[in-house]
């Protein structure tokens, strides 16, 4: 890369490990600066405005999270497989940001309630994963695995929810034992709505 495009690059990843901890609100070109050791005007030069800088530390997040979580599963076969490669890596992903924080829950939290360009790209980074999660679910059905009666819009709603509960109760509450609950409960949405098809034939 250009010296340029490195400088920027170092800038992103200061600014994504303070977002981490403080926020995606608690990012300024100030606080920036201080942390990088440059002035304000260069950290400005870069970005041209505090809003730009926010949503440059989502898409980095969002590409990081998907080299380490989604293509790595896609190296597993259709079906269920892949959809458990999917939430494996998202548990070793979560389980990474027990102390540093999640940009997209922390990043919710925050703007939840507000609109403009730095929530559309959170929201839409957040959207493109569950769409995944969703396809992985669909190809699970097409392969037999799980029953096609099941809506994949509430097999991956589900999913969605063991992360929640895994963040909060091991982030917040430091509950002890959260990622093997989180565990278990994939395995029973597996059996919940896995197809008879898939079933193993009885023991006569």
């Amino acid at each position: 890369m250009l010296k340029g495009q490195q400088t920027k690059a170092a800038i992103i990843d200061a600014a994504l490990g303070l977002a981490s901890q403080i926020g995606l609100e608690g990012l300024s070109i100030g606080a920036l600066a201080e942390v990088t050791g440059m002035s304000k005007s260069g950290v400005f030069a870069h970005f041209g405005s505090r809003e730009e800088l926010q949503i440059s530390v989502i898409r980095e997040y969002h590409d990081r999270f998907e080299s380490e979580v989604f293509y790595p599963a896609m190296q597993h076969a259709r079906g269920v497989p892949r959809l458990q490669a999917m939430f494996d890596n998202w548990m070793v992903q979560t389980s990474n940001e027990i102390d540093s924080g999640c940009i997209y829950i922390s990043g919710a939290v925050e703007f939840d309630d507000r609109t403009g360009p730095v929530r559309d790209a959170l929201a839409s980074s957040v959207t493109s994963w569950q769409a995944a999660v969703r396809r992985a679910v669909e190809q699970a059905q097409e392969e037999g695995h799980l029953t096609r009666e099941v809506d994949p819009l509430q097999v991956a709603f589900e999913v969605h929810g063991l992360i929640l509960a895994l963040h909060y109760e091991a982030r917040f509450l430091k509950v002890p034992g959260a990622a093997d609950r989180a565990r278990q409960g994939f395995v029973r949405i597996l059996e919940r709505y896995r197809s008879t098809l898939d079933l193993p034939p009885r023991k006569r």
